[in-house]
Formats: C-alpha cells, sequence, structure tokens
C-alpha cells in the first residue's frame, strides 16, 4: 500500500511525494467536480438494510488485490449498503473537495486520511471516542495521539506503516561496509557503493531535502512541537543537520530522476541503487527480488543523535456531514476496530503493515521473522508519529527552508528564522 504519500507522510515528513501517503493537506478548495469524483471506481457491497447506503473513499493502493479487499468487506457489512469510491491521482484535492460537498453521495460518509486541527475546527469530522471506549488501551500511544485533537479521538487506525532503509547485505559486504549507523557513516557508505551503473541511495526524486528535517529534528532528541504546543526544535540542531544534507546533495551518491518515487520499490529491485529509503508495505516484493540479500535499518543518527524510524499509516475518519452519522460510526466500528479477519487481511496480505490493534499483532506471522521482524522492532525502538497539531502551513514553511539551504545555498540563519516566524504565526492564531 502506497503510504508516503506519503505518513503517510504525513503533515508530519516525506511531504511533497507524487503519492503522498503521509499527510492530510489544509482542507478546502472548489466543490466543483466533487460529484464526478464519488463516482470513480463505484463498486458497491449491498448489505440487507433498506435506505441507508454509506460512500466509503480510498485513496488508490499501488498493491494488487486492495481495491478487491475493500470491495470485498463493503460486501460483507449486513446493516448497510456500502459503496467503494476509489480515488486515482491527487486524493487529497479530491478528498478536500468531497468533504465540502452538500449532496448525499456527492460526500464521504466514511474516508481514510490523517488528522489535522483544521479538519476539527471546521466541524469536519465527528468524535469516535465511543466506539473505542472498549478497546482504547490495546493500541499504542502514539496511534491514539496522531488522532487526538483537545483530548477527543477522531480517527481509528486502519494500518501502521514505518519507513526505513532498505540495503543489500551482499552489496555492503564486498565493499567492507557496516551497515551506517549515522549520517556521516551513510554518506561514506553511498560514496563507496556508488558504481557506473548503481547509485548508493535513493531517497527520493524531488523531496529528499524536505524529509530530512524531521530525522534531523527527532534523531536530536528533539521533536516539531512539544506538549505545550510550542516550538521543539532549536537552530543549532537543524542548521547543522542541513549542512550535512547539503554536502550529501552535492555529492555524486544520490540517485535522482528514478522512474517512480521513492515509496515504490522498484529503484532496489531494479539495482538503480544500493539503499533505498521505502516502507514496510514494499518488502513482500523486494524479498521476491533479492531473496534474502535484504535487510533493513533506521534512518541513521545526525550530529550524535539516536536513529529515527517515521510511523506512518492511514486513519479513518467519519464525515459530520453524513446524513447517517451514526450508521457511519457502526461501519468503521465492525470493520476498524472489531474484525480481526478483515484487519490482518488489509494488513498483511496486500504487502505488508503492522496491525493497530495490539491484540491483533501476536497472529501477524508474517512479521515474526527475517526483514520484517526487524522492521516492527525499529520502528518501535526508535519511531515517532505525526502530531495533528502541526498544520500543513508549518510543513510548508520547513521544507521551502530546507529546499533554500540545501538546493539553493541561501543563508541558513534568515531561513531558519522565517521558517519559525511562520510556525510562532500559525501557534499564535490557532493557541492564542
Amino acid at each position: 500500500m502506497v503510504a508516503f504519500k506519503r505518513n503517510d507522510p504525513s503533515q508530519q515528513t516525506l511531504a511533497k511525494l507524487a503519492m503522498n501517503r503521509r499527510r492530510l493537506l489544509a482542507l478546502g478548495g472548489l466543490t466543483a467536480g466533487a460529484g464526478a469524483l464519488a463516482a470513480c471506481g463505484g463498486n458497491t457491497g449491498r448489505g440487507s438494510s433498506e435506505g441507508v447506503s454509506l460512500s466509503q473513499w480510498y485513496h488508490q493502493y499501488g498493491e494488487a488485490g486492495t481495491q478487491q479487499a475493500a470491495e470485498k468487506y463493503a460486501a460483507a457489512y449486513k446493516d448497510a449498503t456500502v459503496t467503494i469510491n476509489w480515488i486515482p491521482g491527487d486524493y487529497d484535492t479530491a478528498l478536500s473537495s468531497g468533504l465540502l460537498a452538500e449532496k448525499e453521495g456527492d460526500y464521504p460518509d466514511v474516508f481514510e486520511g490523517h488528522l489535522n486541527r483544521a479538519m476539527v475546527e471546521s466541524g469536519q469530522i465527528v468524535p469516535l471516542d465511543d466506539i473505542l471506549a472498549d478497546v482504547i488501551d490495546d493500541y499504542t500511544p502514539d496511534d491514539l495521539a496522531r488522532n487526538t485533537i483537545d483530548g477527543k479521538i477522531y480517527g481509528v487506525r486502519m494500518i501502521d506503516d514505518p519507513q526505513f532503509l532498505y540495503y543489500r547485505p551482499s552489496l555492503l559486504e564486498e565493499k567492507g561496509i557496516t551497515p551506517p549507523a549515522t549520517f556521516e557513516e551513510l554518506m561514506a557508505a553511498a560514496a563507496e557503493l556508488t558504481t557506473g551503473d548503481v547509485k548508493g541511495l535513493f531517497l527520493g526524486n524531488d523531496d529528499s531535502a524536505t524529509k530530512l528535517f524531521q530525522p534531523i529534528v527527532f534523531s536530536a532528541g528533539e521533536t516539531l512541537l512539544t506538549d505545550a504546543n510550542e516550538i521543539g526544535f532549536t537552530k543549532e540542531t537543524v542548521l547543522a543537520g542541513a549542512a550535512q544534507v547539503k554536502a550529501l546533495h552535492e555529492s555524486s551518491s544520490l540517485l535522482v530522476g528514478a522512474p517512480t518515487e521513492a515509496w515504490d520499490p522498484s529503484s532496489i529491485i531494479q539495482n538503480l541503487c544500493a539503499i533505498q529509503w521505502c516502507g514496510l508495505w514494499a518488502l513482500p516484493q523486494i524479498i521476491d527480488a533479492h531473496g534474502d540479500d535484504i535487510n533493513v535499518i533506521p534512518f541513521p543518527a545526525f550530529g550524535g543523535g539516536t536513529p529515527t524510524v517515521f510511523n506512518g499509516g492511514w486513519d479513518t475518519f467519519v464525515n459530520a456531514k453524513s446524513a447517517h452519522v451514526d450508521e457511519a460510526k457502526d461501519f468503521v466500528k465492525w470493520l476498524w476496530v472489531e474484525n480481526e479477519e478483515f484487519i490482518l487481511d488489509w494488513n498483511l496480505s496486500y504487502g505488508f503493515h503492522i496491525p493497530p490493534r495490539l491484540s491483533m499483532r501476536g497472529n501477524a506471522e508474517q512479521l515474526q521473522s527475517g526483514p520484517a521482524a526487524e522492521a516492527v522492532r525499529i520502528s518501535q525502538e526508535f519511531g515517532w508519529a505525526e502530531n495533528p497539531n502541526w498544520t500543513p502551513k508549518m510543513e510548508t514553511a520547513v521544507d521551502d527552508m530546507m529546499n533554500h539551504i540545501v538546493l539553493e545555498g541561501a543563508d541558513p540563519d534568515a531561513e531558519f528564522d522565517a521558517a519559525t516566524a511562520t510556525i510562532q504565526g500559525e501557534l499564535d492564531s490557532i493557541f492564542g
């Protein structure tokens, strides 16, 4: 499942990928075309109840069988008629338009996405505390926090998607290279592994500068926003990390202009690179290509800090505008809270993901050995999750800062000051 967005991504990280699985953009836009968008992939599961119809929206996942699985789940539900809308292309824009639509059938009753405060303050979604009340302790603190605004839970976790570096052990062994634990070691390994036909490292075609901002911050033990909703990172940390990223970009070790973005494992599968940043979802494809010659490591530490892993994924929400809010909540509870068979199927049969329900993880046999088990381990040890109070405007501010410093050679101090001024302005407007 294409989660890079792109938790994913997420307003948290990996912010400008072509199929961004990481962050829901600030909701807005025109309602024109919402009805046509809602019709994409309109396959229906016919329940036994008459008169209650629900529309469930998904972005277009990349793995074969995912759309058919969603349709299978809908068809199995007996308390409403559920129509699956499978949205290709720019899901964020389609969803923004759909949530503004007024006519039943043009908007989603249930949809997947990523929480941000704008969704709550504009009244677009309803709290789901009641359907989670009996199982609240069966989710990780991160999965609850990423779906909580002002003490209320608005989303139910569907999949957890850690992202890390894949590497070919044989290629490193040939060069006598130990899997890198620091950014300096990663740069050195990437240079050594670069040959005429293979680049040492692939982080993404157009945003590897921006996606490294958050590993820099979290590696230092800092954060985007503190619990008091203040800026949680320092100039010293960010600028030191940006200087290292700039040095990497000025090397010849990065794969740029790959046929697909980094959410897709094609580059390491086709031997275009020795090391690639990607997600757990891609592991089955990579194993099919390279067998036992594959392993994973967290993103190496910056500046004496710790390695990091972005724990992305997808969540499901109920549209406050729905004519059937209670029925939509019942469907979400049935599918994403209670239905172990379908939750495990969605997480393990179409690429690998970590089931959000802790009680179900013991049944995820595919994740209990080899690189999959290592991916789960490092996600637990080094992982971080989105903060729904980190807004798209804040993310754009740090993305611009990193691009200006790393790619354009702009003054680092001035860029940092401009970015933090924008973030502080956002915080002041939200929290006073």
